[in-house]
């Protein structure tokens, strides 16, 4: 399917639209986006400087799973090639980074890679299996299995990541690249329960069974996190964001008590790199203030709590990021555009405000109606 190009309407809510509408381009890795974001350099872009609470002269955007199988150019591209190895070969990561940067005009990139490849990198026996998941041949846990199964990673084990966010860097031009990791949460509900899971069980009788094996457990997954961020940074990522999926299955009691210091290791760890941390949890409307009190500039709210309520729980000295449901962008344009106008209105009151969906682009979604989303937030005023 190519990028085909259609013009935005007014706002149906307020906001008013800015003069001119960007043109796609397709192209391909060696070129720079055709809609690059505002600004001469990736230091200076309006994502980085919403993250960090400065005046911006347009509402940047970008989309968790940007990159991924709602683009028929991706599913090209990865015909045939397993999803770990596809993160191992750096001319394809570059390319299916590039992808929504080219077809969107978004304002960052995300890399291109999944939360379970340092995992992968240390010798964890996984692999992805299409229609479910990350599969642990082996799930851990006792401190033994910790011993056995997660040493520390290095630079060295995972000299691809190097070399693709260096090549990315190359290709973005003023585009910033944002680096990710699993936070320690979701990695050991993983490897605990030796897949998916929908309650948890095995990975919350664990945290409450035997404090022993989880300091142990999630301790190394935070040290494994901050080493697998500190990584693509070095390499030239200009933001980073740790992923806890599965954290909105906590109360936030426990999520203090056993969740909370171990993502405080993980964004502490690179506090002295000097770039904007976002933290980003699904289903965590009630957790949000304490996500940010682990150490985020940056955080991420999903669909299920407005961004007026999350505001306030997040606190004035944070930027957000979100929140429409992906589910919108199967509404009439009408209908998405004045939700994302909704959206926009209540990240006025924050320090910062970035652009998201609630959670991921789902794979069924029409690339064009990303495409007009992004126009649409383009157009937006800003006071």
């Amino acid at each position: 399917m190519s990028a085909a190009e259609k013009k935005d309407e007014a706002p149906t809510t307020s906001g008013t639209p800015k003069d001119g509408t960007k043109d796609d381009t397709k192209g391909t890795s060696k070129d720079r986006p055709k809609d690059a974001p505002k600004g001469g350099s990736a230091t200076t872009s309006a994502f980085l400087a919403a993250c960090r609470g400065e005046k911006v002269d347009h509402v940047p955007v970008w989309f968790m799973r940007q990159a991924g199988r709602s683009l028929p150019e991706y599913r090209k591209l990865r015909e045939g090639v397993p999803m770990l190895e596809s993160c191992t070969r750096p001319e394809m990561v570059v390319e299916i980074t590039m992808q929504p940067v080219r077809r969107y005009g978004v304002d960052a990139a995300i890399f291109y890679s999944d939360i379970v490849v340092p995992l992968k990198a240390i010798g964890v026996d996984l692999d992805i299996v299409p229609g479910t998941g990350p599969v642990v041949a082996k799930p851990i846990r006792t401190v033994k299995d910790v011993e056995q199964q997660l040493r520390e990673l290095t630079p060295a084990d995972v000299p691809y990541v190097t070399e693709s966010v260096r090549g990315l860097v190359s290709e973005l031009g003023t585009t910033p690249l944002i680096g990710f990791a699993g936070a320690p949460f979701t990695l050991a509900s993983y490897l605990i329960e030796g897949g998916p899971s929908r309650d948890h069980r095995l990975t919350k009788e664990l945290m409450y069974r035997d404090p022993a094996t989880w300091d142990a457990l999630l301790g190394r997954l935070a040290t494994i996190a901050a080493t697998f961020l500190r990584v693509q940074v070095q390499a030239g990522a200009k933001a980073v964001q740790l992923f806890d999926s599965w954290a909105g299955s906590l109360s936030r009691e426990d999520y203090v008590k056993y969740v909370k210091p171990y993502a405080k290791r993980v964004l502490d760890a690179v506090a002295d790199l000097d770039v904007p941390r976002i933290h980003f949890g699904v289903g965590t409307g009630e957790l949000l203030g304490e996500m940010g009190d682990a150490g985020a500039d940056v955080v991420g709210v999903d669909w299920r709590v407005s961004l007026s309520d999350a505001l306030a729980r997040v606190g004035s000295g944070r930027s957000v990021q979100g929140n429409l449901d992906p589910t919108v962008l199967f509404a009439p344009d009408e209908v998405m555009r004045a939700k994302a106008t909704a959206v926009l209105d209540a990240g006025r009151s924050a320090r910062g405000h970035v652009f998201n969906l609630g959670h991921g682009v789902l794979p069924a979604t029409d690339p064009d109606a990303l495409k007009r989303l992004v126009d649409h937030v383009h157009a937006y005023e800003v006071r």
